[in-house]
């Protein structure tokens, strides 16, 4: 079961129309992202958009740690 989220516009007076997609928390702390993280999106189809996380931190499974003397 996926996450249902609703798309939300917001008219300016002066300059473009903004669109919000707001990720609920569990979907944000499970990705880990972070606050001012920049993303880019990728439109695949009509129907199925892909989100990139050119600098994502890496996943604590993916930190080499160190072994102690």
């Amino acid at each position: 079961m996926g996450y249902p989220t609703k798309v939300q516009r917001i008219t300016r007076a002066r300059g473009p129309d903004q669109w919000y997609i707001n990720f609920p928390t569990a979907i944000a702390e499970a990705a880990g992202f972070q606050k001012g993280e920049r993303v880019e999106w990728e439109i695949l189809d009509r129907t199925l958009l892909q989100l990139r996380r050119p600098e994502a931190p890496p996943a604590s499974g993916d930190v080499k740690k160190k072994p102690r003397p």
